[in-house]
Formats: C-alpha cells, sequence, structure tokens
C-alpha cells in the first residue's frame, strides 16, 4: 500500500480527480517559503510534482513548486507567488492535492491511502465497523483507524485481516472480531 493522501469529495466535479498528499503547516524564514507536512513515501516524492493544487478559501488553485528540500520531518518549499512571510501564513493548513492522473499506477491489490480514507468498513460476516478515518505508519504494519459507533485499529493485513477492498463499493471486509 503506498502511503499517499486522501480522496476528496468536496472539491467540485469529479471527486477522484484530486488526492491530497500533504498540508502546508507552517512558514519557514522570511522569503515566503512553506513547511510542508508530506503524506508519500519517502515524503520527499511530493517534491516531484511540480504543480500543486491547494485547497484555499474559495476552493483549488493551482500552484507551481519553484524548488524544495527535507527539512527534518516535513519538507519546507518555495511556491510561485509567495515572495514574503505574510503570503507564506496566508497558506498554513491548506491541503496540498495531486491530479490523480500523474499519481503512478499502482500493481493490482495496492492501494494509495487517500483510496482507502472513506471506505466503509465491515466484518467477513456483514456486521458495520465504521468508516476508515485515516491510517498510521506503524514501521511493523499499517493500521487503519475506524469510526464508527467506537474508534478501532485494524492491522492492515491484505490477505489475512483485510480480505476485500472495495473501491467501486466503497467497501473494505475484514477478518475483525467486532467486539475487539
Amino acid at each position: 500500500m503506498a502511503a499517499c493522501g486522501r480522496r476528496d469529495s468536496a472539491m467540485g466535479g469529479d471527486a477522484t480527480d484530486l488526492l491530497v498528499m500533504g498540508r502546508v503547516s507552517g512558514v519557514f524564514g522570511i522569503r515566503g517559503w512553506v513547511k510542508v507536512w508530506s503524506n508519500s513515501d519517502p515524503r520527499e516524492n511530493l517534491l516531484e510534482y511540480p504543480v500543486w493544487q491547494l485547497r484555499l478559501t474559495g476552493g483549488w488553485r493551482p500552484v507551481r513548486v519553484l524548488e524544495g528540500k527535507v527539512h527534518g520531518k516535513a519538507l519546507v518549499v518555495r511556491l510561485e507567488g509567495c515572495e514574503d512571510r505574510e503570503a507564506a501564513r496566508a497558506l498554513i493548513d491548506a491541503d496540498i492535492a495531486i491530479r490523480r492522473e500523474e499519481l503512478p499506477l499502482l500493481p493490482q491489490g495496492e492501494y494509495y491511502w487517500g483510496e482507502l480514507e472513506g471506505l466503509r468498513v465491515e466484518t467477513l460476516e456483514g456486521r458495520a465497523l465504521g468508516v476508515v478515518d485515516h491510517l498510521i505508519e506503524t514501521g511493523a504494519n499499517d493500521v487503519l483507524v475506524v469510526r464508527g459507533e467506537r474508534e478501532r485499529l485494524i492491522p492492515y493485513l491484505p490477505g489475512d485481516v483485510v480480505r476485500e477492498v472495495d473501491l467501486e463499493q466503497g467497501t473494505l471486509r475484514v477478518d475483525w472480531d467486532p467486539e475487539f
């Protein structure tokens, strides 16, 4: 599974056109650079895309990436039109998305995290457990955070725990004890 963003249904038009892959998390310096939290794995893969879509007030806007680099656990990036600290501050908390057609195709049975977020989770017996809210990378395996009548942490182990992913139906079937 590729750690890479989430699907966004509030963007207008085709809800599957963009995949959120990060977020502007702060400012960096006084010349308009921003700190970016990247959901890609490795995180610097986000820098391979020359144009990002930023969700700002009023919707999505394309922005050209002029330069960027890894800085600690985040990225620092200079964006076209962002020339000073105040302009950078206005971008804080903006989601960063990439057009789906720009993303590499994954082998069958592999998914971007964003494709899993929002899926309804049910047991093999058909009992609803909730919806995938987000995923956590633990090192050993990824974990689905499922929110329903309560929050559940379900290991993302295809073939063992995760038995079926149906993106068209919006479901993910798991071999999981609903009491756990």
